[in-house]
């Protein structure tokens, strides 16, 4: 993948389409290595978990010269809530960037559409750049990018399940009629998922767990950095088209006998 071959977040050009999360690692060392093996530019933060007081924070695991910071609010279960913590990252100095989650389900952790819509609405009369995780719901995430927001990040899977994109056809819909970057967030397991994410056209792919819960966070970065850029890679190529029957790779024309 060139370095040409880059992506527009509100007006800011990004690179990579590897974005990475800041939980479950062993401590910050090993979330610093690995973040730094993944080349990710965004590193998303859950600002409910973040002790302000504390004398290190998950914030201590990046450079703040090259990371641009997305806050989230993870484990809020309201639209209220959810908006109270995205105005505190605001004020704690971490910017308009926003990433919109309100869950619907303590089991699932599957979003609450409607309450999202909600928060969605309040934070981007606000000024805030709104990134909604959301089901892959393809009326849903056209009303959010009509509503203002960003991007949208459908999910690929539930939270930390790692099973990968399990419904690709609402996936596809949900990239034909986007005038915003779409951003797969939630259910990679390993590169191959975030291979195919891109490959189907995704502008990046979002996870935490399937680093930070591998035996190996840190090679599992750089696989996964590796995977999204051969799946962007193979979508800007254009692969073959798929055919019920044989093709044969030598032509059979120009042969003696």
């Amino acid at each position: 993948m060139t370095t040409q071959d880059s992506w527009t977040l509100a007006g800011r050009t990004f690179f990579s389409r590897l974005l990475v999360g800041t939980g479950k690692y062993a401590n910050n060392q090993v979330a610093r290595e690995a973040i730094d093996e993944s080349g990710a530019e965004i590193v998303t933060v859950a600002v409910r978990r973040i002790d302000f007081s504390a004398k290190e924070t998950v914030l201590d695991a990046l450079d703040r010269s090259r990371h641009t910071l997305l806050p989230n609010t993870a484990g809020c279960y309201t639209a209220e809530d959810a908006v109270r913590y995205a105005r505190l990252a605001r004020e704690a100095g971490m910017g308009d960037l926003i990433k919109l989650e309100v869950i619907g389900d303590q089991k699932t952790l599957f979003p609450d559409n409607q309450a999202t819509l909600v928060a969605a609405k309040i934070l981007v009369s606000e000024g805030f750049v709104v990134l909604p995780y959301v089901t892959d719901d393809p009326v849903l995430c056209k009303q959010l990018q009509e509503m203002g927001c960003a991007a949208v990040m459908p999910l690929g899977a539930p939270i930390g399940s790692g099973l990968g994109i399990r419904n690709p056809h609402n996936l596809s819909i949900i990239l034909e009629q986007a005038t915003v970057p779409v951003l797969v967030d939630a259910g990679v397991g390993t590169a191959s998922d975030a291979a195919l994410a891109l490959e189907m056209g995704c502008t990046a792919v979002l996870m935490n767990t399937a680093i930070a819960g591998a035996r190996d966070p840190v090679r599992m970065a750089r696989a996964m950095r590796l995977g999204v850029q051969a799946g962007r890679d193979a979508y800007l190529a254009g692969r073959i088209e798929k055919r019920l029957y044989a093709s044969a790779s030598s032509p059979l024309t120009g042969l003696l006998g």
